[in-house]
């Protein structure tokens, strides 16, 4: 149980997230694990701007503390196992360790979680229903009411800013299993975790990051099955279930509430 300035906030936390945001989600996860405090603030991708604008940030996640206000999501991590207490940290006190958790970490932030985003935009972004279900999930009436609306634009926009084409798929798959190779090779000592003998931020960095192409059944904001999505999707994502990075994935989303 946590007994320090994390669970004795009097004020909870603030988490301004697009709900489906696999960068918010890591964030989510921290918090959930640290058993701190929070309410989420899901919007629309684009309405996102007008809560997080307010606050000095741009892009979601955001956490609003007494302390300050953190803008990206590993910021948030750090700052989280700052004020946590030994026994919860997110990273290794060894120097040695705690760099390959960094390093580990920041493999995940730069090229996988930028691959997953764009490779499953590329495959659902024309379901218009699967794509309001997947971004509205909890966010204000009034944005839920206005998706018929702005979605035609904000697509237009997010392929844009993404740089969604064919393109980019085939890319963006070749460095997802490229990522996961990696992972595989790390696990193949039968090793329970990324690096040492507890779980971190490299872990849980990973999975968050990997949930677009593992749909692993416990993600708190999960919208759709197997069946609704494309058959090559679902044929690609059964593969990188299958692999040992994958299983690890889904092994850490079973505990993650553990």
């Amino acid at each position: 149980m946590l007994s320090n300035s994390l669970t004795g906030n009097k004020k909870p936390f603030r988490l301004i997230t697009i709900p489906v945001s696999h960068y918010c989600e890591k964030v989510r996860w921290a918090l959930t694990k640290l058993k701190v405090p929070y309410i989420e603030e899901p919007h629309l991708p684009l309405f996102h701007l007008l809560a997080t604008g307010r606050v000095g940030g741009k892009s979601t996640p955001v956490l609003i503390t007494e302390a300050s206000t953190f803008t990206d999501s590993t910021e948030i991590l750090r700052y989280l196992d700052k004020v946590a207490p030994d026994n919860a940290k997110l990273y290794p006190t060894h120097p040695d360790s705690r760099r390959q958790v960094e390093q580990l970490e920041d493999l995940f932030d730069e090229q996988l979680g930028p691959a997953t985003r764009r490779w499953i935009y590329f495959h659902t972004m024309n379901n218009s229903k699967l794509m309001q279900r997947t971004w509205c999930n909890g966010v204000p009436f009034v944005e839920g009411v206005l998706f018929p609306v702005v979605f035609p634009i904000v697509r237009s926009i997010v392929r844009q800013k993404l740089n969604i084409t064919q393109e980019s798929d085939a890319q963006d798959y070749e460095q997802i299993k490229s990522i996961f190779k990696q992972v595989s090779e790390l696990l193949a000592d039968g090793r329970t975790y990324l690096v040492g003998n507890s779980f971190s931020a490299a872990d849980l960095t990973f999975a968050a990051l990997a949930t677009p192409v593992v749909r692993p059944p416990e993600h708190p904001m999960s919208s759709a099955s197997l069946e609704e999505l494309p058959s090559k999707m679902v044929s690609e994502i059964k593969k990188f279930r299958e692999t040992p990075a994958g299983a690890f994935a889904l092994r850490l989303y079973h505990d993650r509430n553990y």
